[in-house]
């Protein structure tokens, strides 16, 4: 018996085998859930498709996650395939390249709003389609980062998307634990994925982050998955609105010096 026998998972934001979300996909899977995937386009499915034969998935639907219609339309055939949904998974973040890097300050507001749109605004638009599906209870979680809480180098007008992210989780929390939906969020610690890779000295940020870390371990998309197993099974029946770190332990120091300086 799987922790996850029965359960449907739809999960958003797979772009290849880096990415947070396959490792989500890989471990909901080995734990008896049935897979569902969308993609931000056709041109990800020659990537995707291989991994979803991993997990004996035969649903991957394109959707622009900035586009009502196209939500629409993902989750109306996801219903007439499926029924009922059990676990979201929002894995999305973007943002335009002149949005990370530099001062601040210098943001332009249309970049600055597609960030928070397609970042933030996406997570509360797929709940909003995935309530009325979740009729028995069900989980959903984002995955979120460190510069929203703290200042983390270039990662700009993400950090602030991220900060609306949990701020998001909290809110829609309250609004839907009535109907026994849970709304958590996973602080992963930085991983090498295609997002990441657009982010201004990233490199630097990882091994500065593998020299401090308690656990001094790097994160992987594995770990990442198993917590987020936790949250799609009962196991986190009475957890809601919670930021949950996998992070090696990094969000509990207030000195950032490598140990053997210390």
């Amino acid at each position: 018996m799987g922790l996850l026998d029965g359960k449907v998972a739809f999960i958003f934001g797979v772009a290849n085998h880096r990415s947070i979300a396959w490792g989500i996909a890989k471990e909901l899977h080995a734990h008896g859930a049935t897979i569902a995937l969308s993609i931000f386009n056709e041109d990800l499915r020659r990537r995707v498709e291989p991994l979803a034969e991993e997990v004996g998935c035969d649903f991957i639907e394109t959707c622009d996650v900035n586009n009502d219609d196209a939500i629409d339309a993902v989750f109306e055939k996801f219903k007439e395939r499926y029924g009922q949904l059990d676990v979201l998974v929002h894995s999305i973040g973007f943002a335009p390249r002149e949005a990370l890097g530099g001062r601040f300050i210098d943001i332009k507001r249309e970049d600055f709003k597609l960030t928070l749109e397609s970042s933030a605004y996406s997570l509360v638009a797929l709940a909003k389609r995935a309530e009325p599906l979740m009729s028995e209870g069900g989980s959903i979680m984002s995955m979120t980062y460190y510069a929203a809480e703290k200042y983390i180098p270039d990662y700009n007008a993400m950090a602030i998307a991220k900060s609306a992210l949990e701020a998001c989780t909290r809110y829609m929390a309250v609004d839907m634990g009535h109907k026994q939906i849970r709304v958590n969020a996973i602080s992963a610690g930085p991983i090498k994925t295609l997002a990441a890779a657009g982010i201004p000295g990233f490199r630097g940020l990882l091994k500065h982050f593998d020299a401090v870390a308690p656990l001094g371990k790097t994160v992987t998309v594995e770990d990442v998955g198993k917590t987020a197993v936790y949250l799609a099974s009962d196991l986190s029946r009475m957890v809601t609105g919670e930021i949950i770190y996998v992070d090696s332990g990094y969000q509990v120091l207030g000195i950032t010096s490598p140990r053997d300086e210390m």
